[in-house]
């Protein structure tokens, strides 16, 4: 038996997605269905499609999917068909990082997210003609109307709260906030900024200020977002297309220099900067720099005890952080919302262009409208 559904297929490096009829196999022992409601657009969806990454194509991205369980393997425990869940990253459960509580450090972490295949290395998605699309993507594939997806990496949530708004929590926004809250464990009191307010940026701006952090600095070009960071938490605003030092500009806000410094934005001159304005024994996180970027820095710069810690997905644990971020956006004290633009999911090529031209901070696609 299996499920048709319908799929966002990318065929060509930089092409559009093509509309397909896909078959998804039944989930095996410790497999779920997971029926779409919606699912966020990430950066890394966008550099597959440039093939920054080398997912192979055909492939069925998506990995920020918010949906309903259908069916259940016969070993699954964490959900039960009618659960709403956040799709997240996927693991092999079974090496030290995951033994730990770090499965975004998997020792099979390409294949587990970016091969296009099961960890065994088959392909539950399936076509009557043409070349088939690998799925798997971040364990979910979720740019179609239906996703199978692996227990670990099904996240039960609360069903009173929508989920075309929690879908992001899956890549992203725990991306922001937990490299605040697990990876760099920013206290009350700190001082933190971060280079980049994008969706990723601003989740971090406003774990910031969950946090306590008393200085949070956010550093943009774009005024519009820069002023939605401040809204969400942000002490200090700073243009580094409006000041000649950008690093004199950081340690102006604190003379000693900040405690904690994110950049999500990859750019090489921010790990110059950013590690100028370092206090002693502060420490720069990052998420974003990739191999051939030229971020190169003097280690003779962190005599000071600084330190550069790379962090992936937020070293979260998914089950416990998303869960966590949805009760704070019940509280008020998370509001996602205030970074979403919604889509119908036959518009995906148009939400990309928005996403990537930054119309738009966080595009999220709708397979069906709330109500």
């Amino acid at each position: 038996m299996t499920t048709s559904a319908r799929a966002a297929v990318l065929e060509a490096q930089d092409g559009p997605f093509e509309f397909r009829d896909i078959e998804i196999e039944d989930p095996r022992p410790d497999e779920v269905l997971v029926r779409m409601v919606a699912t966020g657009i990430c950066a890394t969806d966008a550099h597959v499609r440039a093939q920054r990454m080398a997912t192979p194509l055909p492939v069925v991205l998506g990995h920020e999917g918010g949906g309903v369980v259908e069916r259940v393997g016969a070993a699954v425990t964490t959900v039960e068909p009618g659960d709403h869940v956040v799709l997240s990253y996927h693991s092999c459960g079974r090496c030290k990082p995951c033994l730990s509580s770090h499965a975004a450090y998997c020792d099979n972490v390409w294949a587990a997210n970016f091969a296009g295949a099961r960890l065994d290395g088959s392909n539950g998605l399936h076509v009557a003609h043409g070349a088939e699309p690998h799925g798997h993507f971040f364990g979910q594939s979720s740019f179609a109307t239906h996703a199978l997806t692996h227990q670990r990496n099904t996240i039960k949530v609360p069903r009173d709260l929508p989920l075309d708004v929690l879908a992001p929590l899956g890549c992203g926004l725990q991306t922001g906030a937990g490299a605040v809250l697990k990876a760099l464990v920013v206290p009350a009191g700190a001082s933190f900024a971060v280079f980049g307010v994008g969706a990723v940026g601003l989740a971090a701006v406003m774990a910031a200020h969950v946090a306590g952090a008393t200085t949070i600095v956010a550093v943009d070009v774009d005024g519009g977002r820069l002023g939605l960071a401040r809204d969400l938490g942000a002490t200090h605003l700073v243009d580094p297309g409006r000041v000649e030092d950008l690093t004199g500009a950081l340690r102006a806000v604190d003379e000693r220099g900040l405690e904690y410094v994110l950049d999500t934005s990859g750019r090489a001159e921010n790990l110059d900067a950013g590690v100028g304005a370092l206090a002693p024994m502060g420490r720069f996180g990052f998420v974003a720099f990739h191999e051939g970027a030229g971020a190169v820095l003097d280690a003779g710069r962190l005599t000071l005890g600084q330190s550069l810690q790379g962090i992936i997905q937020g070293d979260a644990v998914s089950s416990l952080l998303i869960n966590d971020l949805a009760q704070l956006y019940r509280a008020g004290r998370f509001p996602i919302d205030r970074l979403l633009s919604f889509y119908d999911f036959a518009d995906i090529n148009t939400a990309f262009e928005d996403a990537g031209s930054g119309r738009v901070t966080k595009a999220v696609l709708r397979f069906t409208q709330p109500g």
